[in-house]
């Protein structure tokens, strides 16, 4: 039997239906502000299906898309600019960012309030204290909502997350805990990941290597969601090898059509969350 398909791009249709409902009221729309520094093909793509969904659910999108050689002063002084704008709603920094900059220091200038990417250690410390952040990161936020999806009770379930990364895996493992969930968390030295997800009820896979994760690595009926993005003999897929899991996966998100378009809805969300944090 094969596993059920977590259609990341339908859940995310009907939460932009519901963000654009809320915008079409509005007197003025909701603004985010995107900074991009330099030219990566990958940023340049994920930047344009932003500003893209964006306007398809009334939000108005000011791109600002500077020069590989622009220093940090710059862009620090740029975000402090639109941080102090009470038309802009919401900040982000695409990421990654070349390698001159510091890129701790750059979120950090992004307030708190204003920071939809949910990436401010403000914000992240909130989490970690089991306390409301105004923000929570985009992507383990969309991840918890494909979870939802198939899971109705997430308390106890045992869930490995491969990736220790700040940007997925460590907001993601404080979700789950927040949710009751036992929560192992890999990187790159832990020592035989594959007998630790063949004991888990959920594995998130988010280490950027193609297909990684095989048949025999998961256990039967599991919850498998891939956050991977590679190509592979010129095709796109993800870090679980999808093909080899379906007959034994109880539920699976697609590469692409999964995760990534959640990504894109929860920063929306976001931002219209912070518009009206900012206009109670």
């Amino acid at each position: 039997m094969s596993a059920k398909i977590i259609d990341g791009r339908q859940i995310a249709a009907k939460i932009r239906a519901t963000l654009k409902e809320k915008i079409s009221v509005l007197p003025l729309k909701p603004h985010l502000a995107i900074i991009l520094v330099g030219n990566d093909d990958a940023s340049v793509i994920y930047v344009r299906n932003k500003q893209k969904f964006a306007q398809e659910i009334g939000m108005r999108t000011t791109l600002y898309h500077l020069p590989e050689t622009t220093d940090s002063a710059a862009v620090l002084q740029l975000i402090e600019k639109l941080n102090n704008d009470k038309d802009v709603n919401g900040i982000i920094v695409q990421l990654p960012l070349p390698d001159h900059f510091n890129v701790h220091e750059v979120i950090h200038q992004i307030s708190p309030l204003k920071d939809v990417d949910g990436f401010h250690p403000y914000n992240t410390g909130m989490l970690q204290n089991n306390e409301d952040p105004y923000f929570i990161a985009a992507t383990p936020l969309g991840i918890m909502k494909l979870i939802q999806n198939v899971e109705t009770e997430l308390s106890g379930k045992n869930v490995v997350i491969i990736g220790a990364s700040l940007i997925v895996g460590r907001p993601l493992a404080t979700l789950l805990l927040n949710h009751e969930c036992t929560v192992t968390v890999t990187h790159i030295h832990t020592r035989n990941i594959k007998e630790l997800t063949r004991k888990a009820d959920i594995v998130v896979a988010a280490c950027g290597v193609a297909n990684m994760v095989k048949n025999d690595w998961i256990k039967k009926g599991a919850t498998l969601i891939d956050v991977g993005i590679n190509r592979l003999e010129g095709k796109i897929c993800g870090d679980i090898d999808f093909a080899d899991v379906c007959g034994t996966a109880g539920a699976i998100t697609p590469v692409p059509g999964g995760v990534g378009p959640m990504t894109i809805a929860m920063l929306l969300q976001n931002t219209v969350d912070a518009y009206f944090l900012q206009n109670k």
